[in-house]
């Protein structure tokens, strides 16, 4: 077969014309176009479906971990309104209750005479171990406790 172009073909033909030994140029090229631009186009949306995690990431490790669990719902359950709620969760900044809840408590465990932790609900919800004499004894201190008016021993009001 003789690789020389037609007497009646012009003599500069076009570079998408797939050659004579049958390669075609535009097919390679659009076939690496299409392979990268699905890679990018796949990874900004995954990079924007994680948005909401990384925009939590910089708050509080609860409200992290609900973001993340409403993005993995989205994700599997292509239900896109636990995105959009994870999304809203994370530009809200949550106030820190417990902080200043624990500083109350801490105050007012130190006013009523108890050591820290004294006061804690699930400690005096828990069973109580050991010999029945060590149980009388916790319980008949509890009359003993200052009240919260009363000072602590050591300090003097002025």
């Amino acid at each position: 077969m003789s690789t020389s172009p037609h007497p009646a073909a012009p003599h500069v033909l076009p570079f998408f014309l797939p050659g004579p030994d049958g390669s075609d140029p535009v097919l390679v090229g659009t076939g690496i176009f299409l392979l990268v631009a699905t890679l990018a186009f796949g990874l900004l949306l995954l990079r924007l479906h994680t948005l909401p995690e990384r925009l939590a990431h910089r708050g509080q490790k609860f409200q992290f971990e609900i973001v993340a669990v409403l993005g993995l719902i989205a994700l599997f359950t292509h239900m896109h309104i636990f995105w959009v709620i994870g999304l809203l969760l994370a530009l809200i900044d949550l106030p820190d209750i417990t902080g200043p809840m624990r500083r109350i408590a801490g105050s007012a465990e130190r006013l009523a005479g108890l050591p820290p932790g004294g006061g804690d609900p699930q400690e005096a919800e828990r069973p109580l171990t050991g010999a029945p004499a060590e149980r009388a004894r916790l319980h008949d201190d509890a009359p003993n406790r200052p009240r919260a008016r009363e000072l602590a021993p050591g300090k003097h009001e002025d």
